[in-house]
């Protein structure tokens, strides 16, 4: 998968992550979470792509790190939301699996990253 592929499923996973949260009840915490998750899902995909803009390869790791955390945290909120039983289960459930690759992928790429840079550091 090249970053143009990954950026593309980044901003799906946002959008995607939008429509469900427009889902929830308009209950306080059902406004909380819509609010958490669209924060977060959205800058999933806006920081990955500042990540493939990086002007070093520190940067790269820096801003992939974000990206990991924002995407964890949509993990949280999408946890939560079926915790609390504020949409059916069934219909998070896609979401979450998206976003546990995510976490893989971005969490490989920055393990790779780390290494050529240790790679060169030692040269």
């Amino acid at each position: 998968m090249n970053s143009d592929d990954l950026k593309n499923r980044a901003k799906q996973f946002a959008h995607r992550c939008v429509k469900l949260a427009a889902a929830l009840p308009d209950t306080y915490l059902g406004n909380h979470v819509r609010g958490q998750l669209i924060r977060c899902s959205t800058s999933v995909a806006s920081n990955y792509r500042a990540t493939c803009l990086a002007q070093s390869k520190a940067s790269f790791i820096s801003k992939l790190s974000i990206v990991l955390e924002e995407t964890d945290e949509s993990c949280f909120w999408l946890e939560f939301l079926i915790d609390e039983n504020l949409l059916d289960k069934e219909l998070v459930e896609p979401l979450l699996q998206e976003s546990s690759e995510l976490m893989a992928i971005f969490a490989s790429s920055r393990k790779t990253a780390r290494k050529s840079s240790s790679k060169r550091k030692a040269k």
